[in-house]
């Protein structure tokens, strides 16, 4: 795969997040354009870890969760646009707002969650971030996230 396509594939995602199972909520993106946007997809199984509680009869996926994929897009986003060692440096939500639910994501839903810089600031950026389901919207939230160094454990 090009470079410059604008394709992030699933062992990109991999060394970009420090995300894993069952914690990863971006399954890879496409549309990237350094320091601007991105669209992340995550498509929804019917053997997510959350369905068996929320909920068993009639699954849903937490509006939380979908808020914390947009989130996990724009950490994608951030790793490649700054070259973020995940070694060095880890990118945390910082804040949230404006947050809206509009549609239900249920098992066998496909998430794609378009991400748009608002603003950066060295190593601080905002977000408008939306999720769409089958072209519909489905949640939208503005914010905040910035990269930090990571914590050296003790010797």
């Amino acid at each position: 795969m090009a470079e410059d396509d604008g394709r992030i594939d699933y062992a990109e995602v991999m060394r970009r997040l420090p995300h894993r199972y069952p914690f990863l909520l971006v399954d890879r993106a496409e549309d990237f354009v350094a320091t601007t946007s991105i669209t992340g997809i995550k498509n929804v199984s019917h053997n997510e870890p959350f369905f068996p509680g929320h909920f068993p009869i009639d699954p849903v996926m937490p509006g939380v969760l979908i808020v914390e994929a947009m989130a996990q897009t724009g950490a994608l986003l951030m790793s490649k646009s700054l070259d973020v060692n995940v070694a060095d440096k880890v990118i945390m939500f910082m804040s949230i707002d404006g947050v809206r639910f509009r549609k239900p994501a249920r098992p066998g839903d496909q998430l794609r969650m378009q991400v748009v810089v608002t603003r950066a600031r060295g190593d601080a950026y905002k977000f408008r971030g939306e999720t769409f389901i089958d072209g519909k919207l489905a949640a939208e939230a503005e914010f905040m996230a910035m990269a930090v160094t990571v914590d050296q454990p003790v010797s």
